[in-house]
């Protein structure tokens, strides 16, 4: 039950208030996941940066299983298996790609044009769920449900061939 596994894997692309970039995104997403993205929405309403609530602003796509680890995989490729110390917290690794085309593979795209993401990996232990389920539902201790970042940078290291640096 202590074993690490890889939840869930969410890529990001903000597009900002431009919606008409929103095609790219999605494309991008379908390119890079072989999965449909769908568009995310403000939850807030911000003069400054000309946003509505309720305005288009990005697309995501959640990865699951073999899916997450090959994504996961692909994306520390991109950015040269090296992670910052900064990006790995409690149950999650979260670390961005500022283009597209660091992925092996794909090339540019004058459609899409030129898009960062960021990407989001939650982990958890087997047993998790037995807190977040309807029926039947039980306290988990705080050991089993929080995974340490020394843990979590070992299962990277270990699994992914990832260094982690203090830059």
């Amino acid at each position: 039950m202590q074993t690490i596994r890889l939840e869930k894997l969410v890529i990001n692309i903000g597009i900002g208030s431009n919606e008409q970039h929103l095609n790219g995104a999605k494309m991008l997403i379908k390119k890079l996941t072989g999965k449909e993205g769908v568009a995310t929405k403000s939850k807030h309403r911000i003069p400054e940066l000309k946003l509505r609530k309720g305005q288009i602003i990005g697309a995501m796509v959640t990865l699951r299983k073999k899916d997450a680890e090959d994504m996961l995989k692909r994306a520390l490729e991109a950015s040269n298996n090296t992670l910052k110390e900064t990006s790995i917290a409690k149950n999650s690794v979260n670390f961005g790609i500022k283009e597209y085309i660091e992925f092996s593979g794909v090339k540019y795209d004058p459609k899409i044009g030129m898009l960062g993401m960021n990407i989001n990996a939650a982990f958890s232990r087997k047993g998790a769920r037995v807190e977040r389920r309807k029926r039947a539902a039980a306290h988990v201790g705080i050991k089993h449900r929080e995974i340490g970042k020394e843990l979590l940078t070992q299962y990277i290291s270990k699994n992914f061939g990832a260094t982690v640096s203090n830059e």
